[in-house]
């Protein structure tokens, strides 16, 4: 089951976010969805430049339900350094983080921009109904500065959480979304509860943007319901499956 499929499936009309937008996988298809006011969050310029080409050519100009942020989230406001490795001249978009550098790889050069910072509870969003969430390793900070927004909204969130991007990070941020009230899973040929998880089976890669190679599986999406809805989320996906 992907992710798009999990999202359509618990669809609630309200804000959907988008964090990590990229170029528009997720928030595309979030604004077609009835009753949705998206809000996109996408750092890289060129990334942003695309999300926006793609929204004007599908509505026909700037949706008035589409808000677009050119700003990471994180823990606190202020400035981060996002960081794009480039592999042989070809710029490795999807890997493009302010939580690494890419220092430690010589197989790599970096691209660099200085970007603008903000917390997801600043931006005092109400009725939030669910969340993507992909920041290449900053995920823990975001969801630090997202912890107002998730107690008095309770969206459903979807996580993308790599190893490779952040050691531990499998284990801190399932953690820190346990402690308000979330219960994580994810699937694989069925749906299991996130504390079955292995990581050193099911998630081993290299954090070197020129290694391509993955265990096979390879999990990398997670899945967070509020602990009072979790039981009916659930028993709507099986009867998907």
């Amino acid at each position: 089951m992907e992710e798009w499929d999990v999202h359509r499936a618990l669809h609630r009309p309200g804000v959907l976010l988008d964090i990590g937008a990229h170029d528009g996988l997720l928030t595309l298809p979030f604004a077609r969805l009835p009753e949705s006011r998206v809000h996109a969050f996408e750092p890289l310029p060129s990334a942003m430049a695309r999300l926006r080409a793609k929204l004007e050519a599908e509505f026909g100009g700037p949706p008035s339900h589409v808000t677009l942020h050119a700003e990471a989230l994180g823990a606190a406001p202020g400035e981060a350094l996002l960081t794009l490795p480039v592999l042989d001249g070809v710029k490795q978009e999807q890997w493009a983080s302010i939580a690494k550098t890419y220092a430690e790889h010589a197989s790599v050069t970096t691209e660099s921009h200085r970007v603008r910072v903000l917390t997801l509870d600043s931006l005092g969003l109400r009725q939030v109904t669910a969340m993507k969430l992909d920041a290449e390793g900053a995920e823990q900070e975001v969801l630090e500065g997202a912890r107002r927004t998730l107690i008095d909204s309770r969206p459903i969130l979807s996580v993308e959480i790599e190893e490779r991007h952040r050691p531990g990070s499998t284990r801190d941020v399932p953690a820190l979304l346990a402690m308000l009230g979330y219960e994580g899973w994810y699937w694989h040929a069925g749906w299991h509860p996130l504390a079955s998880f292995d990581a050193a089976l099911m998630q081993v890669a290299s954090p070197d943007p020129a290694v391509f190679a993955a265990s096979e599986p390879y999990v990398f999406s997670f899945y967070f319901f509020p602990e009072e809805i979790s039981g009916a989320c659930l028993e709507r996906l099986r009867a998907l499956a």
